[in-house]
């Protein structure tokens, strides 16, 4: 069984940067194209950014040039840099698995942007 426990999530002002974190149990992390999705108040959850075994990523349009994906196959660790945040930002972050055509889901960790 997959599980998935993010980290790093909070409250900062607008222009300010956070640090996500998404360990993942399992020993064939390095198989599996990891993401990360949010959801606002209210609205649907959508998709930050990914990047696969190969290590190429991909964003949504709203966070290009200022989140950056990466991941660590030696700690099964995927995280995101989140800088100039933006009041926008503010939702539930959570991380995201597909291995072997199964997706796994993390809890979610909040993160709240201040204007």
């Amino acid at each position: 069984q997959v599980q998935l426990v993010e980290s790093g999530g909070g409250l900062v002002q607008a222009g300010g940067s956070l640090r996500l974190s998404c360990a993942a149990s399992g020993s064939i992390f390095r198989l599996a194209t990891m993401g990360w999705y949010r959801q606002a108040p209210g609205k649907q959850r959508e998709l930050v950014a990914t990047i696969t075994s190969g290590g190429n990523t991909n964003y949504a349009d709203s966070v290009k040039g200022r989140f950056t994906i990466s991941r660590d196959n030696a700690k099964n660790t995927v995280y995101l840099q989140m800088n100039s945040l933006k009041p926008e930002d503010t939702g539930v972050y959570y991380c995201h698995q597909r291995l072997f055509s199964n997706d796994h889901w993390g809890q979610g960790t909040q993160v709240t942007v201040s204007s």
